[in-house]
């Protein structure tokens, strides 16, 4: 496959393997102003970024979609998505990145915390509560840059407290895992196997299957905690890649549907269309006309 999109450690730094507990914090400015205040699309394979805005603004494109932002504000980016910012220039704040593994570990210290990092997404933060965030980034700076006693313990209750006033902030619209634990992790673990498997476009039965429950238990447990049918997260999936494939790289129609799991191309452009309401060479055309314009 061909594609234009660098695949960073942190940005700019070649790919490397990630260690479990990888934690690093940075100020905004250090990567940002070097690069006059863009950072160009990119993606990190096991890296997860909470990125606090305290002055300024900007716009951050993630996964073909654009949002736009002012301070103070909470940018949450999942690992594996593609993503790129411009920032107001002088804008300040913080960038903690996390490893995908230690952050699944603290994920599940808390059910409420698991739809956090579903998707990007841009939190308003009141000012008055912005001093609260920026104070808990720079006690994290502090603890990872030292080896004194209890720094572990230190470093994981900043990031779960930084975590928590992200989830209070967020008003999130899904159901809260509280409502329904092990349905939630029934979900959690459908939506692990389908990143890992969505490519085969395979029915709700072999999912079940494999997670060891009744296709009725799965579809309720999907309709409650995520909000849509198993069949329907799948399909989400396969478009979210087929959206990233045509405006990232140069493969054709076909070739995108053929590395998604469609056989037959015409029935991907149909599937295509049903959802996104324009047909994928349609659909690329715009996203890429939009995306010179910005």
């Amino acid at each position: 496959m061909t594609t234009a999109i660098p695949t960073f450690y942190l940005y700019g730094e070649p790919q490397r393997a990630v260690e479990a507990g990888f934690v690093h914090v940075e100020s905004l400015d250090d990567r940002s102003r070097p690069s006059e205040w863009t950072i160009q699309p990119h993606i990190h394979r096991d890296l997860n970024h909470i990125i606090l805005i305290a002055e300024g603004g900007g716009s951050m494109r993630a996964d073909g979609n654009m949002m736009s932002f002012d301070a103070p504000s909470l940018l949450l980016v999942p690992a594996g998505i593609i993503h790129g910012f411009t920032w107001l220039r002088e804008s300040s704040g913080w960038v903690t990145t996390i490893s995908g593994s230690y952050l699944q570990h603290l994920l599940e210290r808390d059910e409420d915390l698991q739809p956090l990092f579903r998707n990007p997404r841009a939190i308003s933060v009141p000012p008055a509560d912005v001093r609260e965030a920026g104070a808990t980034i720079q006690r994290l700076a502090r603890e990872l840059a030292w080896s004194g006693p209890g720094r572990r313990g230190a470093i994981e209750s900043l990031l779960l407290d930084l975590m928590v006033q992200a989830l209070r902030r967020a008003a999130l619209s899904e159901p809260s895992a509280a409502t329904g634990g092990r349905q939630a992790r029934l979900v959690a673990r459908l939506r692990e196997r389908i990143e890992g498997r969505f490519r085969h476009r395979e029915p709700v039965a072999a999912h079940a299957l494999a997670l060891g429950v009744s296709e009725t238990a799965l579809r309720q447990a999907c309709s409650h905690v995520a909000g849509m049918s198993p069949a329907a997260m799948v399909d989400e999936r396969a478009l979210l890649e087929a959206r990233r494939l045509l405006l990232y790289s140069s493969l054709s129609i076909a070739e995108i549907g053929y590395a998604i799991g469609f056989d037959d191309p015409a029935y991907f452009s149909r599937f295509f269309t049903r959802h996104l309401g324009h047909p994928p060479r349609a659909w690329r055309a715009e996203a890429r006309r939009s995306a010179t314009r910005r």
